[in-house]
């Protein structure tokens, strides 16, 4: 009898976390633990790190194989719910909700600068040419340099379709940026202008009719979506999100879309992108120097933004000038990005708000990024 209770024991104790638990394990556990403590503490994007953060505790309790319990045994039920991740599910939904709840006026009625959300992509593109130098497949590079859009659900879907095995650490990365944007941009905004050149005061944003703001979708998703079809399961739901937010007569899905759905999806992409950082897959060498290009590609995409701003103002006269504190804002991080812009705008006239102005170039960016994303599909796919 007291043998049979001892194999139990032996049994048991085999198959909890204690026995099967290794040093990388603890460091992602801490990483977790990490991230929801930014998130409270912070308060940086506590929406994505709080789910993040517990996904990431979850993914790396230790247990024996076979039990399907783990987001990578076929069968159970964090595997399933990884399905939409994996096969590029959730990123259309995410982008569904983000069209109900953004007003492009800013963009609408000052469209030069569509030109800065362009040029803040820059940084997609250098990202991916340094992945390369590094020895990076030209898929797997693809799916680095799209971190630079600081745009998560964009990033989850290009390495779902390019580098599934890199997923985790490319959704952690980007989401990561995007959380620490009111960290990373304003010294480089700073670095890069001029005390004369935060002063620039723009002109007032022209009122945009409703008729405006009801073709511009109809009209984005054309001419997007012909230049880029493989870029339609994002810009096709953006846009569509968009549409059933400014036709006035499609409320309840514009606020299920923004509300609602996008929450649940936000829910589930935060938790399973977490749990898919498992220690024995996350902690290779690859995943650090995706994180040190992902941070390079994000610094590059924020410089190209300001820098842009100084070289169009060459063009520009007096009294039409663009402040070029707004051009970190071509980073697709809404709103974030443009909180940063009229922050730092605030520090030198206390008067001079920029963030209108700065919605402009920061929703193009989302645009910039969906296409950049089709870009990429279109040559590696």
């Amino acid at each position: 009898m007291l043998d049979f209770f001892k194999e139990g024991l032996l049994q048991f104790f085999s198959y909890s976390g204690f026995s099967n638990c290794e040093y990388g394990h603890l460091i992602m556990i801490c990483v977790g633990i990490f991230f929801i403590t930014i998130a409270i503490l912070k308060e940086y994007e506590p929406m994505l790190l709080i789910p993040i953060g517990f996904g990431i505790i979850i993914g790396n309790i230790p247990f024996t194989s076979g039990l399907q319990v783990g987001v990578y045994e076929s069968g159970s039920v964090l595997n399933y719910l990884y399905f939409g991740v994996l096969k590029g599910v959730y990123p259309p939904l995410i982008f569904l909700g983000i069209g109900a709840m953004t007003d492009f006026s800013a963009l609408i009625s000052n469209p030069k600068l569509i030109l800065i959300g362009a040029a803040a992509q820059f940084g997609i593109f250098g990202a991916y040419a340094l992945a390369l130098l590094l020895g990076f497949s030209p898929t797997e590079a693809g799916a680095i340099g799209i971190i630079g859009g600081a745009d998560g659900p964009t990033a989850i879907f290009i390495s779902s379709k390019l580098a599934p095995s890199l997923m985790g650490a490319i959704a952690i990365s980007a989401y990561s940026y995007m959380a620490l944007v009111p960290v990373i941009q304003p010294p480089i905004m700073r670095l890069l202008t001029t005390k004369e050149e935060r002063l620039i005061r723009m002109r007032p944003p022209r009122a945009v009719s409703h008729r405006e703001k009801v073709m511009f979708p109809i009209l984005c998703i054309l001419l997007t979506a012909f230049i880029v079809p493989t870029g339609l399961p994002l810009l096709g739901m953006l846009f569509f999100g968009n549409l059933l937010k400014e036709s006035q007569v499609t409320k309840r899905l514009a606020n299920t879309a923004s509300g609602a759905l996008i929450d649940i999806v936000t829910i589930l992409i935060g938790l399973t992108v977490g749990c898919s950082t498992q220690a024995t897959t996350f902690l290779k060498v690859d995943s650090i120097l995706i994180f040190g290009l992902g941070a390079l590609s994000f610094v590059i995409a924020t410089m190209s933004g300001v820098l842009f701003v100084k070289f169009f103002n060459l063009f520009l006269k007096e009294g039409n000038k663009i402040n070029p504190l707004i051009g970190n804002s071509g980073v697709s991080a809404v709103p974030d990005s443009a909180r940063v812009s009229n922050a730092e705008g605030l520090k030198y006239d206390k008067t001079n708000y920029l963030l209108m102005h700065a919605m402009g170039p920061n929703v193009a960016g989302v645009i910039g990024s969906a296409v950049a994303a089709g870009v990429l599909l279109s040559f590696l796919y």
